[in-house]
């Protein structure tokens, strides 16, 4: 099971508070860490010029030496590095740093031209489906069906904080029946949600994840501490020891009930 940590840009372009919650991430279960690159000179007109967010972007965005730091990071603290991408300027960049994986966010469902670019110049890519259509999920998949990467198709509600009662984790039974591999990118806050997933064969779980919810951004604010991403792991891995099949008969911990539980008050009726 892949625990993905996202980190995305709580850091603010910090490098030492990207290394320590990178520390923290892996010490509360993580094994992989998750960041997103993009360039502020491709951030088009927007609410955002107006409510202060170009001036968080252009703080926390990475660059090459960043990202390169974060690599080295993240392999020092015993976690795979992955980075999302909103484009194929961003998707070049991290080809051309030779990741091998990559992850594209949902709003880039429809980004046909960055679909085809990953499938050819990534082994892998996690690819989010929130806030698409069965229709546009299909129209992905075609194109990601025609290239050479490997895919994890993730169901996500591209809605930040989401509703416990919004999630829609049946939606899982669908990606299953169209992708061989599925995982979930949670936007809940909830520790169990994650672990419920678990049941529907996702090898890929994603959580917001920072050390301190007083941080600026409204990441920071709905994103996991590490004690609540603990927690979430524990439940994760209790799930998954539940799915191990055993079988329909009974199993040798229930030799004793068999041999000598049954029908130790009464009589079996046809006897």
């Amino acid at each position: 099971m892949k625990i993905i940590a996202e980190i995305g840009w709580n850091h603010m372009g910090d490098m030492s508070l990207a290394e320590d919650m990178i520390e923290a991430a892996s010490n509360s279960g993580a094994n992989v860490v998750k960041f997103q690159y993009w360039n502020p000179k491709y951030l088009k007109k927007g609410a955002w010029d107006s409510d202060g967010r170009r001036e968080i972007y252009n703080k926390a965005a990475l660059n090459e030496e960043k990202i390169l730091d974060l690599i080295n990071l993240s392999s020092k603290h015993g976690c795979e590095f992955l980075i999302s991408v909103f484009g194929t300027a961003g998707a070049s960049l991290m080809h051309e740093l030779q990741l091998s994986e990559i992850k594209i966010p949902s709003h880039e469902t429809t980004n046909y031209k960055l679909l085809e670019f990953c499938s050819k110049k990534f082994s892998k890519i996690y690819f989010s489906a929130g806030a698409s259509t069965e229709k546009e999920v299909k129209k992905a998949l075609e194109i990601l069906n025609a290239g050479s990467a490997k895919y994890n198709l993730m169901h996500c509600v591209s809605s930040y904080p989401c509703p416990n009662n919004q999630i829609n984790l049946p939606r899982l039974e669908w990606l299953s029946s169209i992708s061989k591999d599925i995982g979930f990118s949670d936007h809940t806050k909830s520790t169990i949600i994650p672990a419920l997933s678990v049941a529907y064969g996702v090898t890929a779980i994603e959580k917001h994840f920072t050390t301190d919810n007083n941080l600026p951004g409204r990441d920071n604010e709905n994103a996991l501490e590490p004690t609540e991403f603990k927690l979430m792991v524990k439940n994760i891995l209790e799930a998954q020891q539940s799915m191990i099949s055993c079988g329909n008969d009974y199993q040798d911990i229930e030799s004793d009930t068999v041999q000598n539980y049954r029908g130790r008050w009464e009589p079996h009726d046809y006897e």
